[in-house]
This record gives structure tokens, sequence and C-alpha cells, in this order.
């Protein structure tokens, strides 16, 4: 029992002893999005924590949406945020809740509080609150509207839920310590006049409750045993435990953890959205975005960010996990998974010369060499093929370049060895256009008996039989690891070169099998993903990820 606890992290040591004291039978916890934009990869931390541990103890996880702000929260974010979590591996069943469902308890809640003199409805402004709350090293003073009488402010309230106010001419607040020295325990602000149309209750409400009056009552209704969020709620526990006393109901236990911090990211939704609104990405799922269904259309695989959650760990000190981590995380899934398939980026033509015009051999390749049990396909192979242009130079670099140069021979991947013996440049623009090369009949691969050692093999693709289509190379968008660390605004470190499109790539005619979201290896190149905006008549694929990390080496450089 010692070995097994000292393995779990500091939540689940909790839980453990929770659950070995007899204090819970089994355990609830809950994940409540505010449904005001689409999950990011800080969300995937608090995803993966909550379902992981009633996957790993026993019990159930709650989806419930917090959804007390009408103005920024759409129907459309609910269905991104269930489909996310969904695509991640993660079920809720029938345990679907809002906190929507739970405003008129609220209501009565608030009520409750009035009535034994514990809130109050005051009159002043925004501006005329902010400044009566103090500082850090200064208490706050009382509003002047603090000792209404319970009579006067359950009329006020009543009325502002009728919907007799205009929005910002009055407050609900509750009423605790102006002097506390946490600035949010001094009567903090549980309800304002909104008269705005929610996605759910319509126009029914003209007031909402504030997320910190909300979001521990709704646990407390749920009967939500450990409330799992992040550290920035750390000082609101204070108060979510003072409303749960006062009003005598089901103490949920508040648990913080250190958030989800990744270079190179930013995971705020309002940063996020100004990025989609300013048109620097196409949308919530642009591949270049950190959110989950960027991810996934960059080609990212829910086993691989779930394995990135668990190796960044669950801790009480605030941290940023390495980008590089994360990559690699999808590199090691994608290399189990993935079919191998031919591709050419940047295609140069090679003739081969003394191969028959109008033979066509099927060439057998491997779909997965690291499958336990792997299964074979066909490719044709012609006299004429692509390879890439970066395939071959005009002067032999140095003495380990192993790929193509004049007089110097290679093999083609489960193809033949080829000799290269001339080339044809652009007259106009000097580059190079066509190969001339021989092939030799007797080194086919599988059967060779050239006695040939060429010391590279390249990828092609068969010129009569390719596949065009188009490649999208997604690299990250910001050129700096923390870049709201700075005095400049985050938009001066956007990637200019985050994205670089291939209008017209060569890939092999199996991929005409494939389907959008399928998950490819292009060999020597990198990891892609087939787009949605693919169509019958031209695929495109996304870089979900390179095979090495060459971001790294490019740094290391610069």
């Amino acid at each position: 029992m010692e070995d097994r606890k000292e393995s779990l992290n500091f939540i689940e040591q909790i839980v453990a002893e929770d659950l070995a004291t007899g204090k819970h039978a089994s355990i609830m916890t809950r994940f409540p999005p505010e449904p005001n934009g689409y999950l990011h990869i800080g969300h995937t931390k608090a995803i993966c924590i909550n379902f992981g541990m009633t996957e790993k103890f026993g019990g159930v996880t709650n989806l419930r949406f917090d959804d007390t702000n009408p103005e920024t929260e759409s129907t459309e974010y609910v269905e991104a945020i269930k489909k996310d979590i969904q695509w991640l591996g993660f079920e809720w069943g029938e345990r679907e809740y809002y906190a929507s469902d739970y405003f008129g308890q609220l209501y009565d809640f608030a009520v409750d509080l009035i009535k034994k003199g514990l809130a109050y409805v005051d009159d002043s402004t925004s501006e005329e609150m902010a400044e009566g709350k103090g500082n850090i090293n200064q208490p706050g003073t009382n509003s002047p509207y603090r000792e209404r009488s319970m009579e006067e402010n359950l009329d006020l309230f009543e009325r502002m839920k009728n919907g007799e106010f205009e929005n910002g001419s009055r407050v609900l607040r509750a009423k605790i310590d102006m002097s506390h020295p946490n600035l949010l325990m001094r009567d903090p602000v549980i309800y304002r006049v909104k008269k705005a149309h929610h996605h759910r209750t319509g126009d029914a409400w003209n007031i909402y409750p504030m997320y910190d009056f909300a979001h521990g009552q709704s646990d407390s209704i749920e009967n939500i045993t450990h409330s799992l969020c992040s550290l920035e709620f750390e000082n609101h526990r204070p108060l979510y435990n003072w409303f749960i006393e006062q009003l005598g109901i089901y103490p949920s236990r508040q648990i913080e953890f250190s958030r989800m911090n990744v270079t190179y990211m930013i995971t705020s939704k309002r940063r996020l959205l100004r990025l989609v609104n300013e048109g620097v990405v196409s949308g919530w799922d642009d591949p270049r975005m950190p959110t989950v269904s960027g991810l996934r259309r960059k080609g990212y695989s829910p086993e691989a960010i779930r394995t990135f959650c668990d190796k960044a760990g669950v801790s009480k000190r605030e941290q940023t996990v390495d980008v590089g981590l994360l990559e690699e995380c999808l590199r090691q899934h994608l290399n189990k998974t993935t079919d191998r398939i031919m591709a050419v980026l940047n295609p140069l033509k090679v003739i081969i010369t003394n191969y028959p015009e109008d033979k066509v051999e099927d060439m057998s390749i491997v779909n997965n060499p690291e499958e336990e049990n792997p299964t074979y396909r066909t490719i044709p192979f012609s006299r004429e093929l692509y390879i890439e242009q970066d395939d071959f130079k005009e002067v032999k670099p140095n003495r380990k370049y192993r790929r193509l140069a004049p007089g110097e021979i290679v093999r083609l991947k489960s193809g033949y060895i080829i000799k290269c013996d001339d080339y044809v440049k652009d007259e106009e623009t000097g580059e190079i256009k066509e190969l001339h090369c021989t092939y030799f009949e007797n080194s086919r691969s599988g059967s060779d008996e050239s006695g040939l050692k060429p010391k590279g093999t390249l990828g092609w693709v068969s010129a009569k039989h390719a596949v065009k289509a188009e490649a999208r190379l997604y690299d990250r968008l910001f050129t700096d690891p923390n870049p709201l660390g700075h005095e400049e605004d985050f938009m001066h470190y956007v990637n200019e070169n985050s994205l670089e499109v291939l209008p017209e790539i060569m890939v092999e005619p199996s991929v005409m099998e494939r389907s959008v979201g399928d998950r490819l290896q292009f060999m020597r190149i990198g990891y892609f993903c087939i787009d949605p905006d693919s169509t019958s008549e031209k695929l495109i694929f996304n870089r979900a990820v390179t095979l090495k990390d060459t971001w790294a080496k490019i740094q290391r450089k610069s």
C-alpha cells in the first residue's frame, strides 16, 4: 500500500485516503467548461484529471456547462466542447448538466442569504464599488447600501429578477468583510442585472449569477465529492467554502492543481478569439491553434494528447511544458499506428532512359513496419518518376552525401537501383527540371542480384499514376516560447511563416482510398492528415509533425 501511495500524485493520494477512511464510498468529479469558446490544450489536462480520476478509482464524472454569462455563450460552443471530450476518449453518459438547470435554486440560495442578513442590493456604480474595495494594503469601505433592511433587499432583488431595472443599475452583493485580506471576500457581487438572451433559458431571466456564486453551489447540488480546478481558483476557495457554510449545503471539497502552460502556445480564450477575429488564423479549428479541434484537424491523435497530459504530470507548482514533448508524444504514437505512403512535396522528374516506355510494374511495399504482423500493398513503377528536388545535387557536396548526383547510384524505395547519367536545366531560370537515369534490371528490391551497394534510398512516385494534391506545412504560431511574457502585445510574436502551402505535390494512387482525418506518414518527410477541405478532385494534407524536431535545430543555428 505504501508503494502504491508513493506512485500517486497529490490529488490521487487525497482521493485514495478519502476512500480508505470511508469518507466517501465512491467519488464524483466534474468538468465544468464555460461555453464561451473552444477547448484548448490547457483544458485537456483538466479533462484527463477529472475523468481519469474516476476511471482509476471508480465513480462518475459529470459534464457541467457553467453557462452564467449569456452574452458570450452559444450552443455552437456547447456542441464543440462535447465533440472534443468524446474525441479524447471520455464519456459522461446521461450526466450532462448546466448551471442554468439550477437558476431557480441559485435564486433561492440568494434569497436565503438576504434573509440571513448576508446579502444586500447595491446601487453603486462599478467604479464606486471598485474604489470601495481598497487594495492589498488598504481595507475597503462599506457601501452606503450595505445596511438596507432585509425587506427592502428582498423587494429590490425580486424586482431585479422581474426586469424593472436597467443593466448595470443594481447588483446583489454578499455581506462578508470589507477588510478581509483576500480581496475576493470583500463583499463580492453574486448577481447582476443582465437583460440578455440565454442559449437555453431564452429570455426567462433578467439577472444572472456570477461564476463564483454558481460554481460551488452547482457542485453541491450535484454532490460532487472532489471539485478539481486549476490554481487560479485557489484564492476563490474561501469564498466557495463561505457560501456552502452559510447556506448549510453539501460541502464539496475544492482541490487546485497547476494549469497546463505550453511553450509557443497561448491558452487564453479571449486572446484566441482575437486571433480568429483579426484573421491571423482561419478559425477556431485552424491547425495552428492550440484548440482541441485545431490539434485534431492538424493530425493529432487523442492517444498522443492523453500521453502528453500524463507525462506533464499533476502538481501544485505552476509549470510550462515544452511543446517538443507534445510533438514527441505524437511522433511516437503515429510511428506505431500510421501507414507509410510515397509522396513527393517538391517534384523533380526522373526519366529512366533504358526502361521500356509502356511497361508498368507493381512493387510490393510494407504498410507499417512497426506492426506485429505487417501488411503489404503494391504501387506502380514506370519509366517516368518524381523524386524530391532536394534529393539531387549537381555537385556532390561531401563524401557522406547519400542522395543522387551525376554518376551516383541510389536505390528507389522498394524498387530498383538507378544511376544518374545526365540532367536538363530550364533555359530561363537555370533550375533543374529533369534527370536522365538508367536502372539496373537485376537490382529489384527483394530479388537483387546486382551486387551494387548504394548508400542512399529515395522515395518516389510514378509520374503516370501520381495523384496531384495540396500540402499545408504548419509550423508554430509564435516565434517566442512565451508570447505573453513581454511588454509588447503578444501579436508582435506571431510567426509569419507558420503556414506554407504547396499547391501541387505528387502522391501515390492508394491515397484515393483514404478518408478525411486519416493520418499517414509520408516516408522520409513527416506525418500528415487529410484535411476536411479535401474534395474528390483534390486531396489536402496537413502536416501534423515532422519526422524529427527540426524546429530545435533551426533555432540553434539562428
